[in-house]
C-alpha cells in the first residue's frame, strides 16, 4: 500500500514538475556555448527567447490547471489557457518572420540613406563646381535685363583706365624730370607712377563729365551754361592736348620717320595731329558707350542715386541672382525632406527592432495574467507598437476585485 502511495505522489509530482525534464535541455540547446561562433549567435537570436517563453509558460500552466478547481467559469477558463498557448506559438512566429522584416528594413533602409548621402554630396559638388558658371549666367541676365547701363558704366571706366595706363607710361619721363628739376633730388618710380596714375585716371574721367555736362547743356538750350562749359571745355581740350596728347605723338614720331624720307613736322602739326587724336578718341567713345556709362558715374559720385524704380529693379534681380546661385529654398527643403525621411524611416526600423522580442513577453505576460486575473493583457499578434496600449481593458484592480465574489460563492 505504501509502494502504491509514493507511486503516485511520484507521478503527481512528476506532472507538476514535468517542465524540469527538458528546460535544462532546451536552453543548453538554445545558449550554444559549445557550438563554433555563428551557430552560437543564430541559435541565441532566433532561439534563446523562444524558449524562455515556453518554459515560463510551461510552469506557469501547472497552477493554473491546479486553479480550474477554483474557477467559477471553468471552461471558458480552460478554454482560455489553450489560447494562451495558441498565442505562444502565434507569437514565436511573429516573431522569428518579425527578424526576417527587420533584416529586410535593415537593408533597405541602409541603401536609401546611402543613396540619399551619395545624391547629397553629387549635389553639393554639382552646386560648386557649376556656381561659377551659374554666377556669370545670372550676372549677364542680369546686365542685360537692367535698366542701369551697366555695360556702358563698366566700358567707360575700363577706357579710363586705359587711357591714364597709357599716359602714365608716356608722361613718366617728363614728370620725373620736371620733378627731379623742382626738387633737386631723385624720386622712387613706381611711386611716383601710382600717384601719376590716380591722378591722370580722375583728370580723364573729368574730361567724359565735362562732356556729358556740355551735352546736357546743349540739350537743355541754356546759352549761358553752352559759354560757360564751352571755355571749360576749350581749357580741357588745351590741358589734354599739350600735356597728354602731345607726348604720346612725340612717341609715335620715330614710327613716322623710320617710314618717310626727310620726315619732319613742327610743333603746329603736332598740336594739330594731338588735338585730332583727342577729338577722335572722346568722338568714337562717347558715342559708343561713355554718353550712356558718364551720367549713371555722375550720379553716383554726386550721391543723387538712381532712380526708384531701377533701384528696386537692381534690388530684385541681386535676390534672383542670390536664389539662382545659392539655390537656398531648394535646399533647405530638400534637406527637411531628407531629414523628416530619415526620422520616419527610423521610427519604422525601431518598431521593426522592437516588435519580434516583445510578442515573446506580450504572450509570456498573457500567462501570468491569465494565472492572477482570469483573462488576458495583450491582444495577439501585436501587429504595431500602438497595440501595446490596447490591454483589453485590463486592470489589476478591478480583476481582483472580481475574483473575490466569486471565490466567495465558492
Amino acid at each position: 500500500m505504501n509502494n502504491d502511495t509514493n507511486t503516485l505522489a511520484q507521478i503527481a509530482f512528476s506532472i507538476l514538475l514535468f517542465p524540469t525534464f527538458f528546460q535544462e535541455e532546451f536552453l543548453a540547446f538554445a545558449w550554444a556555448a559549445a557550438d563554433p561562433l555563428w551557430a552560437m549567435s543564430l541559435k541565441r537570436v532566433f532561439l534563446l527567447l523562444p524558449v524562455l517563453a515556453f518554459i515560463l509558460g510551461a510552469w506557469v500552466t501547472v497552477p493554473t490547471v491546479l486553479s480550474v478547481i477554483f474557477r467559477h467559469n471553468r471552461k471558458e477558463y480552460v478554454l482560455s489557457v489553450f489560447s494562451t498557448w495558441w498565442d505562444l506559438g502565434k507569437s514565436i512566429t511573429y516573431f522569428w518572420a518579425g527578424l526576417a522584416n527587420f533584416a529586410f528594413y535593415l537593408i533597405v533602409y541602409a541603401l536609401g540613406l546611402i543613396k540619399m548621402l551619395v545624391l547629397g554630396v553629387m549635389a553639393v559638388l554639382q552646386t560648386i563646381l557649376l556656381m561659377p558658371f551659374r554666377l556669370l549666367g545670372s550676372a549677364g541676365k542680369k546686365v542685360t535685363s537692367s535698366s542701369v547701363p551697366l555695360i556702358a558704366v563698366f566700358l567707360t571706366i575700363f577706357w579710363v583706365l586705359i587711357e591714364a595706363t597709357i599716359f602714365t607710361y608716356v608722361t613718366t619721363p617728363l614728370v620725373l624730370d620736371t620733378l627731379s628739376n623742382i626738387t633737386g633730388e631723385s624720386i622712387n618710380v613706381s611711386l611716383m607712377r601710382v600717384a601719376l596714375f590716380t591722378f591722370l585716371f580722375f583728370i580723364v574721367l573729368g574730361s567724359y563729365a565735362v562732356l556729358s555736362t556740355f551735352v546736357d547743356a546743349i540739350k537743355e538750350k541754356d546759352i549761358s551754361q553752352i559759354i560757360g562749359i564751352t571755355a571749360i571745355e576749350i581749357i580741357v581740350l588745351m590741358v589734354e592736348v599739350l600735356f597728354l596728347y602731345r607726348e604720346f605723338v612725340d612717341a609715335l614720331i620715330p614710327w613716322f620717320a623710320m617710314y618717310a624720307e626727310d620726315f619732319q613736322i613742327g610743333i603746329i602739326g603736332i598740336l594739330a595731329i594731338s588735338t585730332f587724336v583727342w577729338f577722335g578718341i572722346r568722338s568714337l567713345s562717347w558715342f559708343l558707350f561713355a554718353s550712356y556709362g558718364t551720367p549713371t558715374i555722375m550720379s553716383i559720385i554726386q550721391g543723387k542715386g538712381l532712380e526708384g524704380a531701377k533701384q528696386k529693379a537692381g534690388t530684385s534681380a541681386s535676390k534672383k541672382l542670390s536664389a539662382k546661385i545659392f539655390d537656398t529654398d531648394e535646399y533647405m527643403e530638400s534637406i527637411k525632406n531628407d531629414i523628416d525621411w530619415v526620422q520616419e524611416k527610423g521610427d519604422e526600423l525601431i518598431e521593426a527592432f522592437m516588435l519580434p522580442p516583445l510578442q515573446l513577453v506580450a504572450s509570456a505576460i498573457n500567462f501570468c495574467t491569465l494565472l492572477v486575473a482570469g483573462k488576458h493583457m495583450f491582444e495577439l499578434p501585436l501587429k504595431n507598437m500602438e497595440s501595446l496600449k490596447n490591454t483589453g481593458g485590463f486592470n489589476v484592480s478591478d480583476s481582483i476585485k472580481a475574483e473575490e465574489p466569486e471565490l466567495a460563492s465558492e
